[in-house]
């Protein structure tokens, strides 16, 4: 499952570009590191990932690099976890209802593949009971950050397993501890189950969710090893937990303990764990210089940021956005961007670097009338065959080997050459070459805006045309 935006992220995670899809670890990325603890799970012979259909190209690039066969379902719109899941179960179900599914978010971290991918087969072995099987982690501290299972008595099979007797989402810290006495543990969204098994129970207890996703998977529209909902049924579906739609009703219920670091990257405060500390407890990355500080996080890649002084400070730098706040104000994240939200600032969407399935670009300047974009382009990519009703444009190799189609001329640029596309030309820019194509654009025109792009080819199928 690797739909969410990650708003607690923010400035670095954003809604076109969210955090399970940024190198934050060792530059790879939660999905990534995702993908790598589920191929080493005995068994696992595929991967399904339900993603936004904003994150097609994202997670197919991690996917291929991973080498990993799958099938990619994409959302129309968010609607939970609850029919995300149905729809994965649904779709495979039609084909092998006996399959067993491990479902993982893409934003946790585990440190021990080994231990992880023992807990899971071990749950993997009671799901064949047709028991919904979850994986438990041993907390650190009480904490509200997390729900809660309590176990009952032991599993017959799995060894080491246990029934579930209840849930408890969220609680405060001092039901917390008293949980944690009782032998509790932390739910890490992980649970192992039959696709057959999910169906029923979604039909048992959730049934509207169920119609729906039975509606979106049985109208959507396949290329293959994409499936893309049918965008009417799935909106129409309501949004909620799986944990309330299904397990906290279900009573087969088991639980296997994972004995292994365990973290749900949802904030800065929880990215700040994973961090070394120095004596003071400061944490720096990047470009960064701390001076009689204590408690500073400071995240600096682009450009050199000092402090002095100060304690207890979250310190992110992106290009375009800075956050400063208290260590404890970090988990206020979600309130600040539906603010920003409001007041449709484009910092809460993109990145100033836009990245696309050809390769990426970056906005460099924008005034009146005019933007400057750098453009690179990968090796053996293409950009759609298109025009602009508001815009002219202007390119100047950097580097690289640009094949240009512009009306019905077809040349090549080399580095230090340049091209004008006047405005309403048909024109497209590929790369041919074995190196990363880049290019400065200038932009002139009444309207500068992406949604000014009427695409007449595309190889990657994104062929809406929408004309302000």
């Amino acid at each position: 499952m690797c739909g969410g935006s990650g708003t607690r992220l923010w400035p670095l995670s954003r809604k076109n570009h969210p955090k399970q899809f940024i190198p934050l670890l060792n530059n790879e990325s939660l999905f990534d590191l995702t993908l790598k603890r589920s191929l080493h799970i005995p068994g696992v012979n595929h991967v399904v990932c339900v993603a936004n259909e904003a994150y097609r190209f994202p997670v197919s690039d991690a996917i291929e690099k991973a080498g990993a066969s799958s099938t990619i379902i994409l959302e129309p719109v968010a609607r939970n976890t609850a029919a995300a899941l149905g729809c994965a179960a649904i779709n495979i179900s039609n084909v092998s209802p006996d399959a067993t599914l491990v479902c993982l978010p893409a934003d946790h971290v585990c440190n021990d593949l080994g231990a992880f991918a023992d807990a899971v087969s071990l749950a993997i072995e009671g799901a064949g009971s047709d028991l919904l099987m979850t994986l438990g982690v041993k907390p650190e501290r009480p904490t509200s950050a997390y729900g809660y299972m309590v176990p009952g008595d032991d599993l017959p099979l799995p060894a080491g397993a246990a029934w579930v007797k209840s849930f408890v989402e969220k609680p405060d810290p001092e039901l917390a501890e008293t949980l944690i006495k009782e032998g509790a543990r932390w739910n890490a969204g992980i649970f192992v189950v039959k696709a057959s098994v999910l169906v029923d129970a979604l039909k048992t207890f959730a049934p509207d969710i169920h119609a729906s996703c039975a509606d979106a998977v049985g109208d959507a529209k396949s290329d293959g090893h994409v499936l893309n909902l049918d965008a009417e049924a799935f909106s129409a579906c309501r949004a909620d937990s799986i944990d309330y739609a299904v397990l906290e009703k279900y009573s087969h219920v088991g639980m296997v303990p994972l004995e292994a670091y365990w973290s749900d990257v949802g904030s800065w405060s929880t990215l700040s764990d994973l961090s070394n500390a120095d004596a003071a407890g400061n944490q720096i990355e990047g470009d960064a210089k701390v001076h009689d500080c204590s408690n500073v996080f400071v995240r600096s890649p682009h450009k050199l940021t000092v402090t002095a002084g100060v304690n207890d400070l979250m310190i992110v730098d992106t290009p375009d956005a800075l956050l400063v706040t208290s260590q404890s104000g970090a988990d206020g994240m979600k309130q600040i961007v539906a603010a920003l939200k409001d007041e449709n600032r484009e910092e809460v969407i993109d990145h100033r670097k836009i990245n696309r399935p050809w390769g990426a670009f970056e906005r460099i300047d924008l005034g009146p009338g005019f933007q400057v974009k750098r453009i690179t382009v990968k090796p053996g990519c293409v950009l759609s065959l298109q025009y602009h009703h508001h815009r002219s444009e202007h390119w100047v190799v950097v580097t690289g080997t640009a094949l240009v189609t512009c009306d019905d001329q077809v040349f090549t640029l080399k580095e230090n050459q340049s091209t004008y596309i006047p405005l309403g030309a048909v024109h497209r820019l590929e790369n041919p070459g074995t190196d990363p194509l880049e290019l400065i654009e200038v932009q002139c025109g009444t309207y500068l805006g992406e949604d000014d792009i009427v695409r007449l080819d595309d190889k990657y199928g994104r062929m809406e045309r929408v004309e302000p």
